[in-house]
């Protein structure tokens, strides 16, 4: 059962200090020591990531997990990467976002009517956390789209989002029957009137490879915005 009672201060603070997979903490506390050439100068954030963005959002974003050169060193939800670079920039263009950039926390991103968490809060290994790991992660997804009231649309950003999406909409009681099928594009109505949307991931194995393409990804944002 959701606690009601906390607030999201209190939920950013538990997320923070998490300490539920060893595994993860170990690499998220490897890679801030180890950093990237090009980050050396950086002290990197090293922590679980809280979500990020407007608390009375009709649009919700459930991405994969931190990157770990981006949020894993920046603190802040797809910031310091490619796949926060498309994100953001189709936010923008989208008129979600007041700034089509997310560099650092304190850049003065913010968003408006979205936000956006992950299915992981910490970076893990080769980008996939385990099946226990995400599940170990899954009271704070519950309880951020428990709390998320005004929540219209729920966008997952790749199959691992979308699979973790539905369950938690299912233990809510929003959605009912066996998970659909993950598909770009694809959208489902929910028993609680609201709907999950699909997209593949904008990490660089999809951009790079023109599996996503801008054009498919602003054209996820105009399905947003049709639903809403």
């Amino acid at each position: 059962m959701t606690d009601s009672s906390k607030t999201w201060k209190q939920h950013d603070i538990a997320i923070t200090s998490c300490e539920k997979c060893p595994r993860l903490r170990a690499h998220c506390l490897k890679i801030a020591v180890e950093k990237r050439k090009s980050y050396a100068g950086d002290t990197y954030w090293g922590r679980p990531i809280p979500g990020f963005g407007d608390h009375a959002a009709r649009l919700v974003m459930i991405g994969l997990a931190p990157a770990a050169h981006g949020a894993n060193r920046t603190g802040r939800m797809f910031t310091g990467d490619r796949s926060g670079d498309w994100l953001y920039r189709a936010l923008f263009k989208a008129g979600f976002a007041n700034q089509p950039t997310s560099v650092e926390r304190g850049d003065g991103l913010k968003l408006a009517d979205a936000f956006v968490t992950a299915t992981a809060h910490c970076a893990p290994p080769g980008n996939k956390p385990t099946p226990a790991e995400i599940g170990r992660c899954a009271g704070y997804l519950d309880w951020e789209l428990a709390m998320l009231k005004t929540a219209r649309v729920y966008l997952a950003l790749g199959k691992i989002g979308f699979d973790a999406v539905w369950d938690v909409l299912k233990r809510d009681g929003q959605a009912t029957g066996s998970r659909p099928a993950f598909g770009h594009g694809k959208s489902v109505s929910l028993d609680s009137g609201r709907w999950l949307l699909a997209s593949y991931h904008p990490s660089q194995q999809n951009t790079f490879t023109g599996k996503l393409t801008e054009p498919m990804f602003d054209a996820v944002f105009n399905q947003v915005k049709s639903l809403l």
